[in-house]
């Protein structure tokens, strides 16, 4: 029986052996982070008795205030994730409370990716790249790309109505780009481990080339930007096995522990 070693092989052909490589993770803990943002009467809280896998997961709550006029961030953040020219993976499970109120349809975010460009001088400070968030119960993102400045420059790609959430359980996302402000880049993302986008040869990002932060947690952008609608002015969102690298495997939730 002749014996074939695969390393020496590709070796020998001059080819490279991908090694996947899981560059940070976080086990739903309020340890590891750069920071967080718990804008108003929001909080971040590291929380034990629901988790999607071991001890602990982050519970992001954002409460609605008729006399407040600003945003409603409740988020872990980590710095420095990926910039133009990367290539990664980057996932997170995550649960709606049980009572969710889906209807009438507001969006609120539950993931973004977000730089810092006051230096610019423009009309806009921190611009988030891609996001996920929800419509009424419908998954959505999107990939940007153009000039920061002016805004108008800036283009955007939109994803919408790929699943339907439901509130109560766990949902996996999980994310692979190629960062690239011309049509060289892809995009992927899958939910609950089914691909729910697959676009290549299209411009990911924006042509400035600094860092982006990832941030997980409760954006209740739809209450800033379209005014409260409902009757829910308490919303939870649960996060747990946040992580990012090279390949899938490093960013699947079910994959690494």
């Amino acid at each position: 029986m002749v014996s074939i070693n695969l390393s020496s092989l590709l070796i020998a052909l001059g080819l490279a052996a991908v090694q996947a490589t899981q560059f940070w993770h976080n086990t739903g803990t309020n340890s590891g982070w750069d920071t967080f943002t718990h804008e108003h009467d929001g909080t971040v809280q590291e929380v034990t008795n629901v988790v999607y896998k071991g001890t602990t997961a982050l519970k992001m709550t954002q409460i609605h205030d008729s006399a407040y006029t600003g945003r409603y961030h409740s988020e872990a953040v980590k710095y420095n994730v990926y910039q133009k020219g990367d290539t990664g993976s980057y996932g997170f499970a995550f649960r709606l409370q049980e009572n969710w109120q889906f209807d009438p349809a507001q969006e609120f975010n539950i993931a973004q990716f977000i730089a810092d460009f006051t230096d610019l001088g423009c009309e806009e400070t921190y611009m988030p790249s891609t996001m996920v968030w929800i419509i009424g119960d419908q998954l959505a993102t999107r990939v940007k790309y153009g000039d920061v400045c002016p805004t108008a420059n800036q283009k955007i790609k939109q994803y919408k109505n790929l699943k339907t959430v439901t509130a109560g359980v766990w949902h996996r996302i999980v994310i692979q780009a190629d960062w690239q402000s011309d049509n060289t880049g892809y995009f992927k993302m899958w939910y609950d481990g089914e691909k729910v986008v697959e676009n290549y040869t299209l411009p990911t990002n924006v042509g400035d080339g600094r860092y982006f932060q990832f941030r997980v947690g409760l954006y209740a952008n739809g209450w800033h930007d379209s005014g409260y609608e409902g009757s829910q002015g308490t919303r939870q969102v649960w996060y747990d096995q946040i992580a990012a690298g090279s390949e899938f495997a490093d960013a699947n939730p079910d994959g690494w522990s």
